[in-house]
């Protein structure tokens, strides 16, 4: 792991996940993991996200929101940065909190309980293992709720895309 940088963040495709962590003089800091390479950033995990929401055109609240009319989800929604690059992300905990962690779900191929009961373990595409103390059920749920948006997200956006085409087509042959 790298030393805390001192510079703006942006999320992209290759980033696997916005962990919260409290560094030695109780501030909270976000580790950024992408695919090939791990480093701290100061703002904590929700700030970067919020960041990324503006670079992309949107707000974190906007994305919230959106997630709502798309599924029904209000609490600890999923979040599409960009739904085309495949960058959905959902939040560990309540974005409110400091200890709020997200991870992108793009990246993640499995997790698995953690014997002692102390979290569960998140496994990425490229194999990289982390523990993230937040409940194997929640975390569980997390993924179902954001493959359960992912879904609905891609069917409205085909379905526009079909009209279009429908529509082009009647144009074409009129």
């Amino acid at each position: 792991m790298k030393k805390s940088v001192d510079f703006s963040y942006e999320v992209t495709p290759l980033t696997m996940a916005l962990l919260s962590k409290t560094n030695d003089e109780g501030l909270v800091q976000t580790v950024v993991l992408e695919e090939s390479q791990h480093y701290f950033v100061s703002p904590p995990p929700t700030k970067v996200m919020d960041k990324a929401c503006e670079y992309y055109g949107q707000s974190l609240q906007g994305l919230q929101k959106g997630t709502k009319n798309v599924s029904n989800i209000t609490h600890k929604a999923p979040i599409a940065i960009d739904s085309r690059s495949g960058m959905y992300f959902f939040p560990t905990a309540s974005p409110s909190k400091k200890t709020c962690s997200w991870l992108s779900h793009t990246h993640i191929t499995n997790i698995f309980p953690i014997h002692n009961g102390s979290g569960t373990e998140v496994i990425f595409n490229n194999e990289h293992r982390i523990a993230v103390n937040i409940s194997f059920g929640s975390i569980q749920n997390q993924m179902h709720r954001t493959a359960q948006f992912r879904f609905y997200l891609d069917n409205r956006i085909q379905r526009i895309k079909d009209a279009v085409i429908l529509k082009e087509t009647t144009r074409i042959e009129l």
